[in-house]
């Protein structure tokens, strides 16, 4: 039986030796191997991997430095995972390398770029020793593993006071045709002070391989800034993806981050919000439509520790089939929190008796003045209303589709990026197995 782990652990100091050429980040490499090395992949046993086995999918024999492949592919061949129909930045990687042909970067208004060439150049080596690293939990197992195995990923620096004139997208995209691969992408993103972004992330597997991907994301927002983050997770029913994102915010800022699960085997998403002045809102969003044997683990924290500071956060779930949905949130209020305002809501629909959700939403509460609330649901589709509408004309196929569209819709009223959302809109639809024009 194929050890991981131990294959993990015995590789990495020829991996570091081949890939580690900043000093900072060799110490981190060093201390992440070590903080893996005890800790291990998380088990059932761990209280927050209760409801989610990765033992299934990791005992593949997976290539871990998958070499360089001679590859024919055309921004025809991957234009709709992209949001094509706008101007925007792009970041790309084929099998975990920088593809500079399918990518559009720049350092005039901002430094939109990759992070393994950033790390390597004198003038973001500030940015770089001030954050990276340092937002992200390192004792949790798998960020220790994407920190001692990471070979690249995104770089975005937005100065302060700017603007950004377009969205960023990055995407990752995987055709390496040997084997199953695990990938360790690392995003680290910073946004200045009164600047403002928006940024689209894609993982898509394209060789109908069972690969795994272990991303982590490292978030500054600035004083008085503003922040969109989408991430759409419609990969190949048979790749995995656990999404570690940690969010830093400074005082007055926004943060807005919207996640649409719809593919995959299995996808874990960590999100995790500090809050670091006054004024701060954040704002967590999720629409999850999946069937078959799928699974989608949410596991949210939000850290309030200033007052006068806002949460705000919303996820919806539609289950087919035999798919299993988690949701854990939790808002934590430190006792200097004082006058908040934190909500917390999961709804979701079962469309089967053997589709299943767990949820579980969490205050923990230390101060006396603030407004905090949470809830979930879990429910069928009212009968009543499909029968209504059938008895108006509409088929029962469309009506379903309808109930569940509005069921998710003031999720996608969150969305800032019409293009985003028309392709989220058609997405659902396609999920829903019907072929309606949704009215936006």
């Amino acid at each position: 039986m194929i050890d991981l782990k131990e294959n993990l652990v015995s590789r990495h100091l020829v991996f570091n030796e081949k890939n580690a050429k900043n000093k900072f980040v060799n110490e981190l490499r060093h201390e992440a191997i070590e903080i893996f090395d005890k800790a291990g992949f998380p088990s059932k046993k761990n209280e927050e991997w209760k409801y989610t086995n990765l033992a299934p999918i990791l005992k593949k024999d997976f290539k871990l430095f998958p070499e360089t492949e001679e590859i024919s592919i055309g921004y025809q061949d991957v234009k709709k995972y992209f949001i094509h129909d706008m101007d925007t930045y792009k970041i790309v990687f084929l099998n975990g390398v920088y593809s500079s042909y399918l990518s559009e970067t720049t350092h005039e208004e901002a430094d939109i770029c990759v992070l393994s060439s950033a790390m390597n150049k004198m003038m973001h080596q500030p940015v770089i020793e001030n954050y990276y690293g340092k937002i992200a939990d390192k004792t949790e197992s798998m960020v220790s593993l994407n920190t001692a195995f990471f070979k690249d990923g995104a770089f975005i620096y937005v100065p302060d006071n700017v603007i950004l004139s377009k969205p960023i997208q990055i995407v990752f995209l995987s055709t390496y045709h040997e084997s199953e691969v695990m990938y360790h992408p690392r995003n680290l993103i910073v946004i200045g002070n009164n600047a403002q972004a928006q940024i689209i992330e894609r993982h898509q597997t394209l060789n109908g391989k069972s690969n795994l991907t272990n991303s982590v994301t490292e978030v500054q927002v600035g004083k008085n800034a503003e922040l969109d983050y989408y991430k759409v997770q419609n990969d190949a029913s048979e790749a995995s993806l656990i999404d570690s994102t940690f969010v830093a915010q400074e005082r007055d800022s926004r943060a807005q981050f919207s996640t649409f699960s719809f593919g995959g085997n299995l996808t874990r998403n960590n999100l995790n919000f500090i809050q670091n002045g006054e004024n701060c809102n954040s704002i967590l969003n999720g629409i999850t439509v999946i069937g078959g044997s799928q699974h989608v683990d949410h596991h949210t924290k939000v850290e309030h520790k200033f007052p006068h500071c806002e949460s705000h956060e919303l996820y919806k779930g539609i289950y087919d089939e035999n798919s299993h949905g988690v949701f854990n949130g939790k808002v934590f209020v430190h006792p200097e929190a004082q006058k908040l305002n934190a909500f917390q809501q999961n709804n979701n629909v079962l469309l089967t008796d053997k589709a299943e959700i767990d949820t579980k939403p969490q205050l923990e509460i230390f101060a006396d003045d603030v407004k905090c609330s949470h809830g979930c649901t879990v429910g069928q589709l009212d009968d009543s209303a499909l029968f209504y509408m059938q008895q108006r004309g509409i088929p029962k196929k469309e009506a379903k589709a309808l109930l569940l569209y509005a069921f998710a819709a003031d999720v996608l009223e969150h969305v800032e990026i019409p293009q985003m959302k028309q392709r989220i809109t058609k997405i659902i639809a396609q999920k829903l197995g019907v072929n309606i024009d949704f009215d936006l």
